[in-house]
């Protein structure tokens, strides 16, 4: 993790056409989107209301009137691994998505218009990671960071960075910046010289009922108090709350085991 400020890297509102490559929306499906409401209601202080229906029932996650997230219901005929996806803004979803399968990618869904709000896709990278990819139209994305309840960072773990990176590097136009320190292996991209999100490379210490997969990491007022409000929720502690230079963070689980992670940036 580099930066724990919002996507744009500042505090307050960011309802603004993003740059393509930008992270520009978080999503997670569930099996039983009421309960999970109530948890992250509970959390975060969110409220929700309906959004597009294009891939089943899905509402938006709102804090003080603005959107931060979006909760969708998967099929219950599958049973499919929860989890939180971050997109990534495109100016032509398509042509992306065509540069996810020439770079040795899969495209999983669409592209496919949502209602009014714009055009997506979920896509794998080459080692199996989901995100989608978001061409905006009435919905721009997050509308706030920088506060707590809102979308802060997200990490990509993976075996190893140098293939992925380079993938990323040519589906979103970021710019690679690897970690020198010794034992390392970690890759921090960035958009005109700014750090949007990071790839770290942890081999063997993958979950193996997860491979590959996106972490989004959500900003709190305090670490250790929304570590006990969540497990009381019925959340589970992955890792528990531990001071880094990035601020404090605990990597949790929320009941249905979409895993995500809370930091308190310094102040």
């Amino acid at each position: 993790m580099t930066d724990a400020r919002g996507s744009d890297g500042r505090i307050g509102e960011t309802n603004a056409r993003r740059a393509p490559g930008t992270p520009c929306w978080v999503s997670l499906m569930v099996h039983g989107p009421a309960a999970i409401h109530d948890f992250y209601g509970a959390l975060f202080g969110w409220e929700f209301r309906p959004g597009p229906q294009q891939l089943g029932p899905y509402a938006r996650a709102l804090l003080d009137g603005r959107e931060v997230a979006g909760i969708g219901q998967l099929p219950p005929d599958r049973q499919l691994p929860t989890a939180w996806t971050p997109y990534f803004a495109s100016d032509d979803v398509n042509r992306t998505a065509d540069t996810v399968r020439l770079c040795g990618g899969t495209v999983g869904v669409g592209p496919l218009d949502a209602g009014e709000a714009g055009r997506m896709a979920l896509g794998s990278d080459p080692a199996g990671a989901v995100f989608g990819i978001w061409q905006a139209a009435a919905h721009l994305g997050t509308a706030v960071a920088g506060v707590p309840g809102t979308p802060a960072w997200n990490e990509l773990l993976t075996y190893e960075t140098t293939s992925v990176a380079k993938f990323y590097e040519t589906v979103f136009g970021f710019e690679l910046d690897p970690e020198t320190s010794a034992g390392r292996d970690r890759v921090t991209l960035r958009l005109a010289g700014r750090p949007v999100a990071g790839i770290q490379g942890v081999g063997d210490a993958l979950p193996r009922d997860r491979g590959p997969h996106w972490m989004t990491y959500f900003e709190v007022a305090d670490t250790d108090a929304s570590v006990e409000l969540l497990v009381g929720l019925g959340g589970h502690v992955l890792t528990p709350a531990e001071d880094t230079v990035h601020g404090r963070v605990a990597t949790v689980a929320d009941p249905e085991g979409a895993r995500f992670t809370v930091v308190r940036p310094p102040r």
